[in-house]
């Protein structure tokens, strides 16, 4: 009986020894392919962790070539802004240039304007004599006037001659006092362009035409004073355009 519990412990240890000797090999197996498994766990880690930064560096390029891109669009189009703004500029500075020697010409012929302008008021039939030599004066002053810019003091001197000019063309009447034959009398005149410069006493009874030559008054005969009084009447649109007989002195 002994003897076969022994035989049976030591048929057991054998078989405990054989499981042992064949387990431990396929421990280290396992061990070995669990190593593997985790060592290639961490290598797709780590390609993943070189995948995402990569990808994070071509995301990083890329913006950084737009961003290159933008500003070489952006610095062409202040290139040409810069360009064109100092093309601007060197044209405005052609034409300051061009006004201020417009200026140093255009001064000295609004000068002989007025002084021309002058001497015909002077030499012209005196029609509203006054008022026309106080234009003459008007522009003497404002040349002179530094508030007021060049264009505005040539734009009064051409609308100086523009009045003048239409004396030409119109029939004005008007009521001033003259001295006729060395007596001051309030009278009514009336130009037809300058043709003809006529005046009559307020009575009706006398009239008056300028002779240009003589630079003087001279009195009419009866037979004219209801064609002046029908001329002044016509000026102030008091009667309708009629024929009308008016002494004319021939031109020299």
């Amino acid at each position: 009986m002994k003897l076969n519990l022994v035989a049976s412990a030591l048929v057991g240890a054998v078989a405990f020894s054989s499981a042992s000797l064949v387990a431990d090999p396929l421990e280290k197996l396992h061990a070995a392919e669990r190593k593997i498994h985790a060592d290639a766990v961490k290598s797709q880690n780590k390609i993943d962790t070189i995948q995402e930064q990569t990808q994070d560096l071509v995301l990083e390029y890329r913006a950084v070539v737009d961003e290159t891109e933008i500003n070489r669009i952006y610095n062409d189009h202040v290139a040409k802004l810069v360009a064109g703004q100092n093309a601007e500029i060197k044209s405005l500075e052609d034409q300051i240039a061009e006004i201020e020697n417009t200026k140093r010409n255009v001064v000295p012929l609004m000068y002989r304007m007025i002084d021309m302008l002058e001497k015909f008021v002077e030499a012209d039939i005196p029609i509203k004599l006054e008022r026309r030599q106080a234009r003459v004066e008007k522009l003497r002053d404002i040349m002179t006037n530094p508030n007021v810019s060049t264009s505005e003091k040539y734009r009064q001197v051409l609308e100086a001659y523009e009045i003048e000019k239409d004396y030409g063309s119109a029939v004005e009447a008007w009521e001033a006092t003259e001295t006729f034959d060395g007596q001051e009398i309030t009278a009514d005149f009336v130009h037809v362009g300058r043709v003809a410069l006529v005046a009559q006493s307020k009575d009706l009874k006398n009239a008056w035409v300028w002779n240009n030559s003589s630079r003087s008054w001279q009195k009419l005969g009866d037979e004219y004073l209801k064609d002046v009084t029908k001329t002044i009447r016509m000026a102030r649109k008091q009667a309708p355009l009629d024929l009308i007989k008016l002494p004319i002195f021939a031109a020299e």
